[in-house]
């Protein structure tokens, strides 16, 4: 009778199928939960690993370069002297 739980299998089978009966509806949301903290875990340690090192590329130090946009011809009813006004079509 106390053959059951000589090893460790048998209550890890038992665990799992417990697991599976009483919390099936929370498995995904838990799994989407441990996705994401392993994506902030692994980009935080990407960031300590980068921040000893010096970026070749990095021009935070230098001048900032602007562009020029150009905006599309003014509708009717838009003024065309110079002023900047954000399309009527953003929400």
């Amino acid at each position: 009778m106390g053959r059951l739980f000589d090893g460790p299998w048998p209550i890890v089978i038992i665990i799992v199928v417990a697991l599976l009966l009483f919390a099936a509806p929370k498995l995904p949301a838990m799994a989407r939960s441990l996705g994401q903290s392993m994506r902030i875990i692994k980009s935080e340690v990407k960031e300590m690993k980068n921040d000893g090192k010096t970026d070749s590329t990095d021009t935070a130090s230098g001048p900032v370069e602007g562009k020029i946009v150009n905006h599309p011809p003014a509708k009717p009813g838009e003024p065309t002297d110079g002023t900047d006004v954000p399309p009527s079509t953003r929400a």
